[in-house]
């Protein structure tokens, strides 16, 4: 992680990450009417959803929400920001963080909001980007991690600084790097591993090893992947042929399964 050294200060906004933590909006508006917050999605195409969609709390006059967030990121989950800027002016840098494009005609959805893509996303950005991105942020705190870690328990802090550099402001949908891609991408895969560990009762370790063994054979196809992992699981054993028969990767999956259950004494 890229941190420029600077000193603490106290948070005076928190990212509440309300789609990862729904209950969280609830707990929100139940104990803390009184504080002041926006729906980030609010005026963005996003906005039919923006009560389900992350919200920005004013800390300046709720230091406990603060203290809760410190003592119970789990509950809490989401951004600690650090900002001298105006609400206006913060709440436009953050709207404009939302859509990004990765090629001439696709656009997504960051959720750069989220604990977890946080902690890969702002790891991939080099110093500049990091002072684009940020822009009026000095400074992120959050309790998070990659998919990876959160499957062995090493979930912690994080903290980044911005580095001020001379850049050009955010652009209206800008363009992520390579690196950016490939670092959400993996976001992307180890999400997927950690839900298939949760829900088979399987070693994180080896079911990312089932899954990039998937990858090497061909099966991108997120379906195809699926019923990789599950003929995989089925068949820790078996050692896949130099090649597979079959032009789509359905094809070639299906080559495979005939092979191991005829295999099977």
């Amino acid at each position: 992680m890229i941190a420029v050294q600077a000193p603490d200060s106290t948070p005076q906004w928190l990212l509440l990450d309300v789609p990862g933590v729904p209950q969280a909006g609830a707990m929100l508006r139940q104990q803390f009417a009184h504080v002041r917050w926006f729906w980030l999605f609010e005026g963005s195409e996003f906005h039919p959803l923006r009560e389900h969609g992350p919200v920005l709390v004013d800390l300046r006059e709720c230091p406990a929400l603060a203290e809760l967030y410190s003592s119970e990121p789990h509950i809490w989950g989401g951004l600690l920001l650090v900002s001298d800027a105006s609400s206006s002016q913060l709440l436009e840098h953050l709207r404009r963080m939302l859509t990004v494009t990765f090629s001439l005609h696709h656009r997504a959805l960051l959720s750069y909001y989220n604990p977890q893509t946080a902690s890969y996303f702002f790891d991939a950005c080099d110093a500049q980007e990091l002072s684009r991105w940020l822009g009026p942020i000095d400074q992120l705190r959050w309790f998070g991690g990659t998919w990876a870690d959160r499957a062995i328990g090493c979930l912690g802090w994080q903290q980044l600084f911005n580095p001020r550099l001379a850049v050009r402001p955010l652009a209206i949908e800008e363009n992520l790097s390579s690196r950016q891609r490939d670092t959400l991408q993996t976001c992307l895969l180890e999400q997927h591993a950690w839900r298939w560990s949760r829900s088979t009762g399987t070693d994180y370790n080896s079911l990312w090893a089932h899954l990039q063994e998937g990858l090497a054979l061909g099966f991108s196809e997120r379906p195809v992947l699926d019923g990789w992992l599950w003929l995989r699981l089925q068949h820790p054993d078996a050692v896949p042929g130099q090649s597979l028969s079959g032009t789509t990767q359905q094809e070639r999956l299906d080559s495979l399964r005939n092979l191991w259950q005829n295999d099977q004494p």
